[in-house]
């Protein structure tokens, strides 16, 4: 008997010792110690009931690697677990393992059919391999959630580009009713309006987008290309001036200032505007592009450092260095593996005398070891 009792009071010390441990751990991973959450999860005796803990701290300090493997133990140990597959599924996604993420998200729909996530995570897939029947997963995610704000840009976005306009206009609309400041459909809405030359409503809605604190070239360009059709040339000046301070170098830009300055028959500042546009068409902008484009660089902006790298070289063609800084920036830029290997190949074979030839020859062979990693 006092054997039994002895065994009794050691069990119940050692899970009162894991129940310790596993809250200390917690602990950690809340406050943002994640590598010490880790070390601490580790120690606990039974693993399986924190491999995903363990796989989300490993997620929270970028080590994608272990983060999947803990997963994989996660689903072994639970096997009818489906928010674990789930979680899984979306990882192998972001680390752009996107046959594996397929297959999962078609498991995890076998599963249960009724939940529109499921479909939504495939499309999200999908449109990642190219794959055009993505759009089908986002009208399924509709249909099972009128709500879902993720999906109704999806097919509204789709419809804008294909200029079905009632189609496009009908979605936001429904996205709108459930979520009124979604930003991204306002502003599927405005450039919806402005496609189709309805001005003043594509005024209303952009200024929404302002009014939410969204400030952007785009949204001034816009702005003040509406107001123009609208003969409201102060309006229109004052947001083409906003958008200038994103590229103060854009000579048509300051062209244009100067042409709505002349419609308000302020003739001084229109010849101020429009001789400062000639000046900047007649100069030389290689190396102001490049300080741009390394400055979008800097702030990730990798869409708009491609542009500045590439006005550099047309001002320019001989600048190697904005050549090479362009090709980093869409290395950086691009997903797709075959489109980078690619880029460097081209590189290479125009560029045999340039000083960055070994750099570009050692990334090429790092990005066909990548592809050929991914192949198996």
């Amino acid at each position: 008997m006092k054997l039994i009792l002895g065994f009794l009071c050691c069990v119940f010390v050692i899970h009162l010792n894991a129940q310790n441990i596993k809250a200390e751990a917690d602990h950690l991973y809340v406050n943002g110690n994640f590598s010490k959450a880790i070390d601490a999860y580790k120690t606990l005796p039974n693993l399986d009931a924190v491999y995903d803990d363990i796989a989300k701290a490993y997620i929270a300090i970028g080590n994608y690697g272990e983060a999947l493997n803990n997963y994989e133990k996660a689903i072994r140990a639970n096997a009818d677990d489906l928010l674990l597959q789930y979680e899984y599924a979306k990882l192998l996604a972001r680390t752009k393992h996107y046959k594996d993420a397929n297959q999962r998200f078609l498991n995890l729909i076998a599963s249960d059919s009724l939940n529109p996530n499921y479909y939504y995570e495939l499309g999200v897939v999908l449109e990642k391999q190219k794959d055009t029947t993505a759009l089908q997963q986002f009208e399924k995610t509709f249909i099972l959630d009128e709500t879902h704000q993720k999906a109704i840009f999806k097919i509204s976005k789709h419809h804008l580009i294909k200029r079905n306009f009632i189609e496009a206009h009908g979605y936001i609309d429904r996205g709108l009713e459930s979520y009124e400041n979604n930003v991204e459909l306002i502003s599927l809405k405005a450039q919806t309006y402005y496609h189709q030359d309805y001005y003043t409503h594509a005024v209303v809605w952009f200024n929404k987008l302002l009014d939410l604190g969204e400030k952007s070239e785009f949204i001034h360009e816009k702005l003040s290309l509406s107001y123009a059709q609208n003969s409201d040339y102060k309006d229109a000046i004052f947001h083409r001036k906003q958008a200038l301070k994103y590229s103060p170098n854009d000579a048509n830009a300051i062209f244009v200032i100067g042409a709505y300055y002349q419609s308000l028959s302020d003739f001084e500042m229109a010849e101020e505007y429009i001789t400062k546009a000639l000046l900047l068409k007649d100069l030389p902008l290689s190396d102001e592009y490049q300080r741009l484009g390394t400055i979008f660089n800097r702030q990730k902006k990798y869409d708009q450092a491609i542009k500045a790298f590439q006005k550099s070289l047309k001002e320019d063609p001989t600048n190697m260095m904005s050549e090479f800084f362009l090709l980093r920036t869409k290395d950086e830029y691009y997903a797709d593996v075959d489109s980078k290997i690619k880029l460097y190949e081209q590189f290479i074979e125009k560029n045999t005398k340039s000083p960055f030839l070994g750099y570009a020859e050692g990334r090429l062979k790092e990005l066909k070891e990548e592809k050929f990693l991914e192949g198996d």
